[in-house]
Parts: structure tokens; C-alpha cells; sequence
């Protein structure tokens, strides 16, 4: 019988408090932000943010709680902005949406850093069990950079990996890893540099003692790009069925997948709030439509991170991914 767990891809809207804090404090201390130095206030405001996260996805009773990642101004670029050897220059669009980041141009060699490690240590003291940590995938982080030290995209491609690997080997005692790959879909790897993904994604994966999630989403991944994925050394692979079911459920029978799945069944970018009763029915769907019996673990996620969403409703989609597995659950059981 497949275990479903309940969790989300990470990357949390600010609660409205913090948001207008940190608008103010950051207004104060630009200098301070440019040099690197967050300053104890804003510090503080991030510490109580994360408390109040962690308490919102506790509260709801979702299987895997995540930090929150409520730092990450720049997204998926983050582990990359705070690096020393990165220069940041002008704001670019994060992806094909409203959102935009600081391009990180890598200009020297990508050293251990350990910010995303501190943020999740501050997490422990919150959290019992079932911490989940996040990371850029080493396609995505690679994409969404600019290489000026390499030289060459495979080898800057490699070195991502290696980097995500020295921050991952410092992370406290996590139950699993989400690795996000969103540029696997929008931007998929050219000829050549395709094979190099799995190298590259099972050095991040393999630095920890957990079970590791690779996540693609905005769509399904190119045949090729999928065959090549399922190489890599991972215990999961995600689907995202909201921007693409089809394609994503071709790519499944034509090609299987690990033993566990990542189900992206929850709009992560739509306010509008989905029935614990209609997610039943979308996993429902995606088993009886598959040629597998059942998987090891489904995780049921929205497809998305969610900060594109406003605080409230943010907690209503913890609320509705927890409910339905629980629904799910006494489904199975009565």
C-alpha cells in the first residue's frame, strides 16, 4: 500500500507583519543589506517570521514541515546572491511570472558558505520530526546564474553540484530533501549537457543521510530530459499535474519513474483553495491511471513554491494538502 505524505515545495510568502517590518527596516539599512550584514533587527523579524511558519504548517498537520525559506528575496537564486564569490547586478525575471531576482554572476571559485545549514538548524529547535530542508536543484541554481570563472557549462554545471553538496553535508538531521528543477522544464539542458543532470543532481543528493525529491514544475519534462532524470541517484521524482497532466502521465507509463513520486496536485500560484475531496480524487486518478500497483511513498505538494500567494492563503493550501491525505488515509482504513 503506497504511504501518502503530505508537504509542500517550500519557499513561503512573508506574514504581512514581517513583510511591512522588513520593507521598513531594509529601507534603513541598505548599506548594511549590500555588505552582507542582515543587522540584529531584521534578523529578529526573520526568526519570529520562521517561528510563526513552522507553527502555521505544525498547526495544519502536515507530514513534513519546512522552514520556509523566508530569506530567499531572490528565490532559487539565493544559495548563489549570499555567496562571496558572487557578484549581484541588475534584476531579472524569475522565470516567465511577476516575480523578478538579483542576477548572481559567479566570479570565483564557488566555496563552502553553510547559510541555507544555519537556517535550518534554527529550525530544529522548532520542530520535532519530519524536517524537510530545501534546495535549488544544480540545473536550476546553474541556470539561473552566469558563469564568469569556469568557462564552460558543464564544468560550471558540476561545480553547482559540488557546492550544493558542501551546503547539503552541513545540514542538520533532516527526514528529506526537495531538490527544485523548474529550469529542467522551462529551459531544458541542450544536447550533451542533458546527460550531465543525473551526475549532477545525485553529488547534491548524495551528501545526505535522507530521502532526497527531485522537483520539476511549470510542466512536464521533455522525453529525453526524463529519461536521463530517472538516472539519477534520487529516491523520488516529482510530477507537476497541475500545468501539465498529460504529458506528465505519458512520460510515467512510457518510462516509469523511482519507486517513490512527488505529486504536484495543488495550484501553487492560485489563490483559489482546492477541496481535500478533489486532491483524493486527483491521486485517485494518477494511480488508477498508471501501470504500477502502487508506489513505496507519494508525496501530495502543491506544483509550486508558494510565495506567489498572500499569507492567508497560504495556510489555507497547508490546511487543504494535510486534510487530504488525512482524508485519504481514513479512506483506506474504515
Amino acid at each position: 500500500m503506497t504511504e501518502l505524505v503530505s508537504t509542500t515545495l517550500g519557499l513561503f510568502p512573508l506574514p504581512d507583519w514581517a513583510k511591512s517590518d522588513l520593507s521598513d527596516l531594509k529601507g534603513h539599512q541598505k548599506h548594511d543589506l549590500i555588505s552582507g550584514d542582515e543587522g540584529e533587527e531584521i534578523q529578529a523579524v526573520y526568526e519570529q517570521a520562521r517561528e510563526e511558519v513552522v507553527t502555521a504548517q505544525v498547526d495544519s498537520g502536515v507530514d513534513l514541515v519546512g522552514e520556509g525559506q523566508l530569506r530567499w528575496d531572490d528565490m532559487l537564486a539565493h544559495p548563489l546572491t549570499v555567496h562571496d564569490s558572487v557578484e549581484t547586478r541588475g534584476i531579472v525575471r524569475y522565470y516567465d511570472n511577476n516575480n523578478f531576482y538579483r542576477e548572481p554572476v559567479v566570479q570565483e571559485e564557488l566555496t563552502f558558505d553553510g547559510d541555507v545549514a544555519a537556517e535550518l538548524e534554527a529550525a530544529t529547535a522548532l520542530v520535532d520530526d519530519g524536517l524537510q530542508a530545501v534546495l535549488p536543484g544544480p540545473y536550476s541554481l546553474a541556470d539561473l546564474a552566469t558563469d564568469e570563472y569556469y568557462g564552460d557549462e558543464t564544468a560550471f554545471l558540476h561545480a553547482v553540484a559540488d557546492f550544493l553538496a558542501g551546503e547539503a553535508a552541513a545540514f542538520p538531521e533532516v527526514e528529506t530533501l526537495f531538490l527544485l528543477e523548474p529550469s529542467l522544464v522551462e529551459n531544458a539542458p541542450a544536447e550533451g549537457l542533458d546527460a550531465e543532470v543525473p551526475e549532477a543532481v545525485t553529488t547534491v543528493a548524495n551528501a545526505v543521510d535522507a530521502e532526497v525529491v527531485v522537483q520539476p514544475y511549470w510542466g512536464a519534462l521533455e522525453e529525453k530530459v526524463h529519461a536521463h532524470l530517472l538516472d539519477a541517484e534520487v529516491d523520488a521524482v516529482g510530477y507537476d499535474f497541475v500545468s501539465d497532466h498529460e504529458q506528465n502521465l505519458y512520460n510515467l507509463q512510457e518510462y516509469g519513474t523511482k519507486d517513490d513520486i512527488s505529486l504536484g496536485l495543488l495550484d501553487g500560484q492560485n489563490t483559489l483553495v482546492e477541496e481535500p475531496e478533489a486532491v483524493v480524487e486527483r491521486v485517485d486518478w494518477v494511480h488508477e491511471n498508471l501501470p504500477v500497483a502502487e508506489f513505496d511513498t507519494a508525496y501530495v505538494t502543491p506544483n509550486t513554491e508558494l510565495f506567489y500567494l498572500p499569507y492567508a492563503k497560504y495556510e489555507d493550501k497547508l490546511d487543504a494538502v494535510a486534510e487530504a491525505v488525512a482524508l485519504a488515509d481514513a479512506e483506506v482504513t474504515a
